[in-house]
């Protein structure tokens, strides 16, 4: 065993977590995880699987992959043989094309402008002389149209004077003598939660606009999580089972951390509120949600 396996397997140990555990969070077949902790690479399907699982064994024990890649870069092979034979295949099989083809496909997005200019051309001046038809008569249907209104508007108003006979000092009495409208109950803010900053694999939240602070977590799969508040106090750290869910009030606390081991298909609420995540679960499948309380 390489002092890379020891390194990955401790922090699984501090996590309490088995190689089952770890396979039902990382996806990676068990006895691929056995190969990494014994430096036993042969056995994977190729080296970019190994770079792979090994990123995603050291995300789920809680371990930076940067830093582990750089720390035991002697240990873990490159892809970059695999990359440049890749590469070499594509130049033996690339053909030059005859001149006169190229010529041709150089030309070809000029020719294609050109027609594209020619068709816009022509689409303005059609629009332009149905447009100006139709304003014309617009125009004409909008006076006839003005003045009929003008002419039921002077008969309505002298019809109303002579059946009401009211003038402007009754209508403002009328207004004064109107009950004021009671006025209306300030209505309250309502809870915001906002992204304060995000960094690699940790999202820091602002919960504001109410006192209240009440968070559930559930999953439908098998996940280990880890809840704890601003000075480190624990509130919970156990694996969360497929289909149920840990909910707590932390009203009381000022900020809570948050360690999910397998964010797909896992639902974090805050009062009720479905939390949106800023990183993409299904690309940081382990991720540290932090939330701070600001209390009104």
């Amino acid at each position: 065993m390489g002092e890379l396996g020891n390194r990955l397997k401790e922090a699984r140990e501090e996590k309490n977590m088995s190689l089952d555990d770890l396979q039902t969070i990382t996806k990676i077949q068990k006895r691929y995880l056995l190969g990494i902790e014994e430096g036993n690479y042969g056995i994977m399907p190729g080296k970019f699987y190994v770079r792979a699982f090994i990123k995603q064994y050291a995300e789920a024990v809680g371990l930076d992959p940067d830093q582990i890649f750089e720390e035991f870069k002697s240990e873990i092979p490159s892809t970059y043989d695999d990359e440049e034979s890749v590469e070499l295949s594509r130049v033996k099989t690339h053909k030059e094309l005859p001149k006169s083809a190229s010529k041709a496909i150089e030309m070809l997005p000029r020719i294609l402008v050109f027609g594209v200019v020619i068709a816009v051309a022509i689409v303005i001046w059609v629009i332009s002389q149905q447009n100006g038809g139709s304003k014309n008569d617009m125009a004409e249907k909008e006076n006839s149209s003005s003045q009929v209104e003008d002419v039921s508007k002077e008969n309505d108003y002298s019809k109303a004077n002579d059946v009401t006979g009211k003038d402007d000092a009754s209508e403002e009495t009328a207004e004064k003598d109107k009950p004021a409208e009671e006025e209306k109950a300030p209505e309250q803010p309502a809870q915001s939660i906002a992204v304060q900053n995000t960094q690699k694999r940790t999202t820091t939240y602002e919960l504001s606009g109410t006192d209240k602070f009440e968070l559930e977590i559930s999953s439908k799969e098998r996940t280990w999580i880890s809840i704890k508040n601003g000075k480190g106090k624990t509130f919970y750290s156990a694996n969360l089972e497929g289909g149920q869910s840990q909910k707590q009030d932390f009203s009381a606390e000022e900020e809570i951390k948050i360690v999910i081991g397998y964010m797909p298909n896992t639902e974090i609420k805050v009062n009720g509120e479905v939390l949106k995540y800023e990183l993409d679960p299904t690309k940081v499948t382990t991720q540290n949600i932090n939330i701070i309380h600001k209390k009104e």
